[in-house]
C-alpha cells in the first residue's frame, strides 16, 4: 500500500512516501475499510509532524485526518453502508461508551482521538474507521471536493451554529480568511444571514473572500482590527468572533467583542498562552467558548448541506500523493486559499 508517513518528529524532512505498507484489516464488527481516492491536508498534520504533547507515534506513522473514497469492506455488524458506496470520513474517533458519547457529544469523548494524530491516517490507499465515521455521498461527487469538506466544515459548523449560535442579527468577525475552517465559517455564517467581516494580510485573499460573500474585509497586518471594528460599529463591537490563531490576535479579538459577545476558539497557531482582563470579561458578560470538531448530529447536518449544495469547500490545489511533502510545504507557507488536497488513486 502507498502512503505518506513519518517515523520521527521534526520538520518536513521527516515526511516519507512509502509504497510497501500492509493494507489495514478490519478487526471489529463495526468497522469499515475505505479505499481512498483523495485526502485533504489540515494544519493538524503539521503539528503532528512537529510533535504534540502526549501523542506517541508508531513508525511508519500514516498522516492525514480527511479523506473520501469507496467502501472496500465492512464488518459483520455494519448496516448503514455497503461495499461500493462513495463516502467521506469524519476523522474524529470516539469510544461510543462514555457518558459524553451516550449523550451524543462524541467530540467530548474521554478517549477522543483523531486520524493521523492518534490513529493511522488517511494519506494512504486504505483506511479502517468505525461505521459512524463515514457518510454516503453521491457517486459523481468530485473526490477532491469530498475529501476537502468534512473536518473543516464540521469544526466550523460546531463553532458557528452549536457554540456561537450565529443568527441573522449578528455581526461576525473571522480571522485569517483563506484557511479551510475560516472559509467554511464564512459560508455557514452567510447561510444564516449574518453580517461577516474577515481579515487577512493578503489583498488577493480578501478579494476572493468578497466574491464568496464577505461583507467587509480588513488587512490585519496594517491596522488594529479591534479599534477599526469599534470605529466602524460606533463603539458597539461585534457579536461573534471566530478566532483560531491564539496569542497574536487574542487581545484584538477582545477589543472588537461587544457586550454579551461570543468568542469561539479552536486553535492556537500563533501560540497557546492568552492574556485576558477578567474585569472586562465579567463586565461585558462575554462568553469564551472552546470547540473541537463535532458530533454525529453535526456530521449529519453538514452532510445534508453538502448533498443539497448549500455548502461546498474551496479547493486550492491538488497534488499527487507522492508529492505530499510539496503539498505540506504550501500549507506551511500559508500560501493557500482553501484546501490543499492529495490525489491518491
Amino acid at each position: 500500500m502507498r502512503a505518506l508517513t513519518i517515523s520521527a518528529h521534526g520538520g518536513l524532512e521527516q515526511v516519507e512516501f512509502r509504497e510497501d505498507l500492509d493494507v489495514p484489516e478490519i478487526t471489529r464488527a463495526n468497522q469499515v475499510r475505505v479505499r481512498l481516492y483523495a485526502a485533504a491536508l489540515n494544519r493538524l498534520d503539521l503539528w503532528t509532524i512537529g510533535g504534540l504533547p502526549g501523542v506517541t507515534i508508531r513508525p511508519p506513522w500514516i498522516l492525514g485526518a480527511d479523506g473520501a473514497g469507496q467502501v472496500d469492506a465492512v464488518g459483520g455488524a455494519v448496516t448503514s453502508v455497503r461495499v461500493g458506496d462513495s463516502v467521506f470520513i469524519n476523522g474524529g474517533i470516539s469510544c461510543r461508551e462514555c457518558e459524553y458519547c451516550r449523550a451524543g457529544e462524541q467530540s467530548l469523548c474521554v478517549r477522543f482521538g483523531i486520524l493521523g494524530e492518534h490513529h493511522p491516517g488517511t494519506f494512504a490507499e486504505y483506511v479502517v474507521v468505525p461505521e459512524p465515521n463515514v457518510r454516503v455521498i453521491a457517486t459523481d461527487t468530485p473526490w477532491d471536493k469530498a475529501a476537502a469538506y468534512p473536518l473543516v466544515t464540521l469544526t466550523a459548523w460546531r463553532a458557528c451554529v452549536t457554540r456561537a449560535a450565529v443568527t441573522a442579527s449578528d455581526r461576525v468577525l473571522i480571522w485569517g480568511i483563506g484557511g479551510g475552517v475560516a472559509l467554511a465559517a464564512l459560508q455557514i455564517c452567510k447561510l444564516r444571514g449574518a453580517h461577516v467581516t474577515v481579515t487577512s494580510s493578503s489583498d488577493a485573499k480578501l478579494q476572493r473572500a468578497r466574491e464568496l460573500g464577505a461583507d467587509e474585509t480588513l488587512r490585519h497586518d496594517l491596522i488594529e482590527v479591534g479599534k477599526e471594528l469599534r470605529a466602524r460599529t460606533g463603539k458597539r463591537g461585534v457579536d461573534v468572533i471566530i478566532d483560531s490563531t491564539g496569542e497574536k490576535t487574542w487581545e484584538q479579538s477582545l477589543l472588537a467583542l461587544g457586550k454579551r459577545g461570543r468568542l469561539v476558539t479552536f486553535g492556537g497557531t500563533t501560540g497557546p498562552r492568552l492574556v485576558t482582563d477578567v474585569r472586562r470579561l465579567f463586565w461585558n458578560q462575554w462568553s469564551i467558548l472552546g470547540t473541537t470538531m463535532g458530533n454525529d448530529a453535526e456530521f449529519d447536518a453538514i452532510t445534508v448541506a453538502f448533498r443539497d449544495g448549500d455548502l461546498a469547500p474551496v479547493v486550492d490545489r491538488v497534488y499527487p500523493l507522492a508529492e505530499g511533502r510539496a503539498a505540506l510545504e504550501r500549507l506551511e507557507e500559508t500560501a493557500q486559499f482553501g484546501k490543499v488536497v492529495l490525489r491518491i488513486a
